[in-house]
């Protein structure tokens, strides 16, 4: 999905309101019961006319006081009467509708959690925050209000064109001469609303988006000066969205002159038939009088029809909307990947020719493409056969872009291989349950993200139920987090959204320690180091060297230092296992491994790819500048 979302699907706003009821099931009796009274108290007020003929024909003019103030108190009793039906449905819905919104709110949440990183990848956070706030308002609003009074208005209007039909059969048919007009009208405007609505709900996603982006990079904009771009930026969306509101207020002016203009012209028109009537003595003046009451009782329910549909409109363009996140399925219900793949169907060769068995971690034959991909782009990873064996720590080297971070994703299965299979201790990781995986599993990112908590809180999200002090003590001590006690509440300290309030470095190691607090099997790091001075990375690494002599680890390294924490180091290139060997192994043997490894100016193509392990001035002077950074 773009950053906005994709036009409105062709279905029916009845279809697509009908995808609410589960939802509504559970509360459904007592919705009911709220329609029913509302029906019967608006239909209290069709009897007000009623009165009033009584009242005009009988004790008006035969000039009896008590029958008028009979009439009267009647009447305040019918108004007391209706005042407190509607003040009962709107206590019936009020407590069940907010659950309503809340389950929704709650799937919706749960929903997203157990999403594919490729969904989160291609979906703005600004319209998925949208869809769980702006949309789940407007379809509790629904439920409440346009839901209901479509049904009471409707049987309401029913009722009072029998009762008007039935005072007078010509004066009705004159009130009903505009309804074939306006429904041609309703039905002209319904699509042209439609699209405007979809359009200026995804628009509010779009200017969230920007929101919350500014809102979490006010550090980078007031760094760069950019706060007049942004506001910038800011003002053009908030323009455009202004402009498609108005379009919608435009064709809602066009409603609204339909549907109020064309029942007070045919008013007007019987109540000039029935002066004239009255006059001639063919109509009763209370007849007259009732027939108008009834008729201007009625104007409330026809004009609200203009607004109720439009808010029907917008309420089935959100239900549209939160089922577009909710119908994306989630990674626990994806089929398992089989060994061909779901590429081309071509056969997976096993890894290092044993068919596939061994402990450790192994990569068979991965191949990986991001599903959004053109068909005919390069993959991402090919042909990627890697085995880190049990208790052993391999690095991961490799330009940027080379596939590194990406490779290390697959293994937590944060994506899923396009061919080929990877195994943990010889068990295929998509026959495993994610929950089991990810237990088995560890992950520290090198962009670390922490949530607005604790610290001990961050730190145990990475270690099993019942995890505490020691636990926490050891992680830290590991990651070399000592500063966590010296925060204002130790442990107990709220870090702040996205842990803002520490610095990279701190972030960095609390991350780390999130990621061995678990004591897990297997680990895998994103250079873990990346944010740390010289001095805490020396120390960060004397202890976890203590970590990884007790797990399989697959480390992705940039820094020299990183790469001695490793047994063995794999070269990624251009999305290949370029080698695999010892450090100084590939010091010796590798021309771009060499380059990686001392920062001097990249090889040439030819260079790099034909050198021999006994060849050439570059590779020496390589091999010599990062040994001595090694050491």
């Amino acid at each position: 999905m773009p950053k906005s979302a994709a036009p409105a699907k062709d279905r029916s706003t009845v279809r697509t309101l009908l995808r609410l009821w589960p939802y509504v099931r559970p509360v459904r009796t007592r919705l009911v019961v709220a329609a029913v009274v509302a029906i019967v108290a608006s239909c209290t007020g069709l009897v007000f006319p009623l009165v009033l003929k009584w009242m005009v024909d009988g004790p008006v003019a035969d000039r009896d006081s008590a029958g008028v103030w009979l009439g009267a108190l009647l009447l305040l009793l019918l108004g007391i009467a209706e005042a407190l039906l509607f003040g009962l449905r709107r206590w019936l819905v009020a407590r069940p509708l907010a659950g309503v919104e809340a389950a929704m709110r709650a799937d919706l949440y749960r929903h997203l959690q157990r999403l594919p990183v490729a969904f989160h990848d291609r979906w703005a956070s600004g319209q998925l925050l949208s869809r769980g706030t702006t949309d789940l308002m407007l379809l509790r609003m629904f439920l409440a209000f346009p839901l209901t009074f479509l049904l009471v208005n409707g049987a309401t209007i029913v009722v009072g064109v029998i009762i008007l039909l039935g005072q007078d059969f010509t004066l009705g048919l004159v009130l009903l001469a505009p309804v074939a007009p306006m429904v041609i009208a309703l039905a002209y405007y319904e699509g042209r609303y439609t699209a405007v609505a979809r359009r200026a709900q995804d628009q509010v996603g779009d200017l969230t988006t920007v929101v919350e982006e500014s809102v979490l990079g006010i550090r980078i904009i007031k760094g760069f000066g950019r706060h007049r771009s942004q506001a910038r930026a800011f003002r053009e969306l908030s323009h455009t969205l202004r402009g498609t509101e108005l379009a919608k207020a435009r064709i809602l002016a066009a409603i609204y002159a339909v549907i109020m203009t064309l029942p007070e012209i045919a008013i007007g028109a019987a109540l000039v038939i029935g002066t004239v009537r009255v006059a001639d003595g063919g109509l009763s003046a209370g007849t007259l009088v009732a027939f108008l009451s009834t008729a201007l009782a009625l104007r409330w329910p026809v004009e609200s029809i203009g607004f109720l549909l439009a808010m029907s409109q917008e309420s089935a363009t959100a239900t549209e909307r939160y089922f577009e996140v909710m119908d994306a399925e989630p990674e626990g219900e994806a089929d398992a990947v089989s060994p061909v793949g779901q590429g081309a169907g071509r056969e997976v060769l096993p890894a290092d020719g044993d068919g596939g068995g061994g402990g450790g971690l192994r990569f068979h034959g991965v191949e990986f493409r991001y599903p959004d991909a053109a068909q005919d782009a390069p993959p991402v990873l090919t042909r990627i056969d890697l085995h880190i064996r049990s208790g052993e720590t391999m690095a991961l080297v490799g330009a940027t872009g080379s596939g590194k971070t990406t490779l290390t994703a697959l293994v937590p299965r944060l994506h899923e291989v396009t061919a080929g299979r990877i195994t943990l201790d010889g068990e295929d990781i998509t026959a495993m349950d994610r929950e089991r995986l990810r237990t088995l599993v560890a992950v520290a990112f090198e962009e670390p993200t922490l949530f607005s908590a604790t610290v001990g809180e961050n730190v145990l999200m990475g270690a099993e139920e019942g995890a505490g002090e020691p636990e926490l003590a050891r992680a830290l001590d590991v990651a070399q987090a000592g500063f966590a006690y010296a925060l204002p509440h130790g442990t107990d300290t709220q870090v702040g959204e996205q842990g803002l309030s520490l610095s990279g470095g701190q972030r960095q190691r609390l991350a780390l320690a999130r990621a061995v607090v678990g004591r897990p099997r297997f680990l895998v790091l994103d250079d873990p180091l990346s944010a740390l001075d010289v001095h805490t990375e020396a120390l960060v690494e004397a202890a976890l060297r203590r970590v990884l002599a007790d797990t399989t680890a697959l480390i992705v390294a940039h820094r020299p230092s990183t790469v001695l924490l490793a047994d063995r180091v794999a070269l990624l290139s251009g999305g290949r296992v370029a080698a695999v060997g010892t450090h100084q192994e590939l010091l010796r043997e590798n021309a771009e491994y060499a380059w990686l490894m001392s920062g001097a100016d990249a090889p040439g193509p030819d260079e790099s790819a034909d050198r021999s392990p006994d060849a050439a001035p570059r590779s020496s002077h390589s091999s010599h500048s990062s040994q001595e950074a090694c050491r």
